[in-house]
């Protein structure tokens, strides 16, 4: 598989993992993250080891898959959460991302727990770690895509343009852009964020949000460390880090879009 090829491949999976598969409840399967794992090692192997220590293949993996995050649109989130919008949705979404960005912390620990019973896979270790972080994030990036749907701005249709600006409110945590939000709210949303998005999608713009995203991963990398505790302890408390950490997120990004649910 060409290098274009493996980080399109990668991009793609940690989207779907991101979504976890029907009956789940978003959470990603030990199938999808073993699936993940693989293309990241021969992706990060074809980025070279300085890319990976500085953080900027990790950065530039999470780029990539915010064009590949299975976001639902409000009528789809409605649908699944008995007719819920506003707050009253919030609430559900951010419990329920948590729980997905936990149950990638566990799932991670456990491979980690195996890998470690067995010298000749340590050196995977490392590689292990990030593509918890990986999956972590994609499943904020989702998570606060469909915050906006519940506070009724369309971003869930086009991906490929809206992916960057939502990984760009990721890395701020908050909502996009006011100025950009008023731009999906008026007649010819779509060709204003197009045009919004696309500005992030050039060369230069892409650098300095890969940078910006692998300044913030640099500290959850950090956090993400307890899934390499030996054994099932590690799985436990990656678990644990991570659900606090999405819910978080979220409730940061709901309140910015000024639908934060009731409660803590």
């Amino acid at each position: 598989m060409t290098e274009p090829d493996v980080d399109e491949a990668l991009a793609r999976a940690v989207g779907a993992a991101a979504g976890g598969e029907h009956g789940t409840g978003g959470r990603p399967t030990v199938a999808q993250v073993r699936d993940v794992l693989r293309l990241a090692r021969e992706s990060s192997a074809r980025a070279g080891t300085q890319a990976v220590r500085s953080g900027r293949w990790a950065a530039s993996a999470t780029l990539d898959a915010s064009s590949h995050l299975p976001v639902r649109d409000l009528d789809t989130l409605r649908a699944h959460h008995d007719g819920l919008s506003g707050a009253l949705l919030a609430k559900p979404l951010i419990r329920n991302a948590s729980l997905a960005s936990g149950a990638a912390g566990a799932t991670t620990g456990v491979l980690a727990a195996a890998a470690a019973t067995n010298p000749a896979t340590w050196a995977t270790l490392p590689v292990q770690l990030a593509v918890e972080t990986l999956l972590v994030v994609a499943i904020e990036v989702k998570l606060v895509g469909e915050l906006h749907e519940a506070a009724g701005y369309p971003v869930a249709g086009d991906l490929r343009r809206n992916g960057p600006l939502l990984a760009k409110a990721w890395t701020e945590t908050r909502g996009i852009a006011p100025d950009e939000l008023a731009a999906l709210a008026r007649p010819g949303a779509r060709a204003a964020a197009s045009s919004a998005a696309g500005g992030l999608l050039g060369r230069s713009s892409r650098d300095k949000l890969v940078e910006q995203i692998r300044k913030r991963l640099i500290g959850k990398v950090g956090r993400n460390a307890a899934t390499l505790i030996p054994m099932m302890v590690g799985a436990v408390a990656g678990e644990e880090l991570n659900r606090r950490a999405t819910r978080r997120v979220g409730r940061q990004v709901a309140r910015a879009l000024a639908i934060a649910p009731p409660g803590r």
